[in-house]
């Protein structure tokens, strides 16, 4: 990484910014200079997601970095989302606004821990839920997303075992749609487990028009509250289509900011956590700021590498991946 003690200090682009500087127009500037592209997640902020080029859920970036013609990708989320971006395109240049955001469901995965986890079910398929390294993903069969889960399980003859990593509650989610027995890897997202179901059921109690949306990765006893349980763009769509005034969503807030420009005379009502903050916001999503991404853009780090034996691999299952989701018109 080309002048690293100079320009990264502690995971982003150390620099001082004018504070002058229109951040919004020098972003788009840049962009045309370089020919870049932002890809954004529907968890970053609102002025990230507002100069993105591309905002989506983990289905619909991944498969936006692979037809991309830009020469850089500039993307807004965590350290897997920009490997995946990578992966799928191994000749183009891949930064990121800041190289600390990180997955703790990604974490909760450790590549060695789960090689000997596979090792004890030779004969099983593995299917791994994006939200995991690139040390993973190689060592999966196929790769899903909330928005495909459901039609790549069904696309494994069911003679196959499954291993399902590395999401528990996904896993658990995906076993009720599908009847399908998988060995499931004990790991979980930390924004979706820690939600209230003792303050969520007051919450409706004191909305009781509201209905209550949630993500999958939620625990079950919280999706048996849920009115609808889909993606992130499917808990979207809902709310762009569904009669309703009033929603409670569980998921990451920062979707909210797409619901409500979609749906203005609605009202978007964040489910609380188990803990004493009025919101459920991603620590690792939320260290990407608009001035950290304008210094990546600018100077063109932080890089994201991947080893090309492992990026092979991972390319493998991530094509299965969206080969099946085509097929499926995903």
């Amino acid at each position: 990484m080309k002048n690293n003690s100079v320009l990264i200090k502690n995971g982003f682009v150390n620099r001082e910014i004018d504070s002058s500087l229109d951040l919004f127009t020098e972003i788009e500037k840049l962009k045309k200079e370089k020919n870049a592209v932002i890809l954004a997640h529907y968890y970053q902020e609102p002025d990230i997601q507002d100069i993105a080029d591309y905002i989506g859920d983990s289905l619909g970036l991944a498969q936006n970095a692979q037809k991309s013609n830009a020469d850089i990708i500039l993307f807004a989320g965590v350290h897997f989302m920009a490997e995946t971006a990578k992966i799928l395109n191994p000749l183009k240049k891949v930064i990121i606004p800041d190289l600390n955001a990180g997955c703790s469901l990604a974490d909760s995965c450790p590549p060695e821990k789960f090689a000997a986890f596979k090792q004890k079910y030779p004969d099983y398929i593995v299917i791994s839920y994006i939200n995991c390294t690139a040390e993973i993903k190689a060592m999966s069969d196929i790769i899903c997303t909330p928005s495909n889960a459901v039609q790549i399980v069904e696309s494994v003859p069911k003679d196959k075992g499954i291993i399902f990593a590395p999401d528990k509650n996904l896993g658990a989610y995906i076993i009720k749609k599908t009847g399908r027995d998988m060995v499931l890897w004990d790991g979980a997202c930390m924004v979706h487990e820690i939600f209230s179901l003792e303050k969520i059921i007051r919450l409706k109690e004191v909305n009781p028009a509201a209905k209550i949306i949630a993500h999958p990765e939620c625990e079950e006893a919280l999706l048996k509250h849920a009115d609808f349980i889909g993606s992130t763009t499917a808990l979207l769509k809902y709310t762009k289509t569904d009669n309703a005034k009033e929603y409670i969503v569980a998921t990451e807030t920062g979707i909210i900011h797409q619901m409500q420009k979609a749906s203005p005379q609605k009202t978007f009502i964040p489910a609380p956590p188990n803990n004493s903050c009025a919101c459920n916001d991603c620590p690792h999503m939320k260290l990407n700021t608009l001035e950290k991404l304008y210094l990546s853009l600018k100077y063109e780090q932080p890089e994201i590498f991947v080893e090309e034996s492992i990026r092979l691999k991972a390319e493998k299952a991530l094509n299965n991946m969206l080969d099946i989701s085509a097929k499926h018109g995903l």
